[in-house]
């Protein structure tokens, strides 16, 4: 059977697998398959679970907020921000949900203190506008 090696990049390092059979991941096409010996390719994972197989061993299941993939020379690379590897589908899926929720939480967070941001920034220009006398709708905008 042939192989190839995966390697995976995320913001803290870099693990190699060898020895990898298949790959199976998702772009905004929708799901595809990675055999040795493809040709060239590149594409942009979405979020989500991808999986491999080492040889004839069980489905390792990789959970990515996106990422890029890069195949040439029989050598996967799949670069992110982070990713989450394990064995058991039900314990990286969980984990991949409690990771989206958590990001989910730290966007609206942000959203809210910017919205609060800008808030004060208006506050500011109206008071500066009537400090100076120069208090109308087009210093507003």
């Amino acid at each position: 059977m042939k192989q190839f090696s995966l390697v995976l990049q995320d913001a803290t390092h870099n693990q190699q697998i060898d020895g990898v059979t298949s790959f199976v991941g998702e772009d905004s096409s929708g799901s595809f398959g990675i055999l040795a010996g493809h040709d060239r390719l590149i594409t942009a994972l979405v979020i989500g679970l991808a999986r491999f197989r080492v040889g004839d061993g069980d489905w390792q299941y990789l959970a990515v907020p996106g990422g890029i993939l890069y195949f040439q020379d029989n050598v996967l690379t799949l670069s992110t921000r982070h990713y989450l590897l394990d064995n058991d589908y039900n314990r990286i899926s969980q984990a991949l949900q409690q990771q989206l929720l958590a990001e989910e939480e730290q966007l609206h967070a942000m959203k809210s203190s910017l919205h609060r941001m800008e808030e004060e920034v208006l506050k500011r220009l109206w008071e500066l506008s009537a400090k100076n006398g120069n208090l109308s709708h087009d210093a507003i905008r």
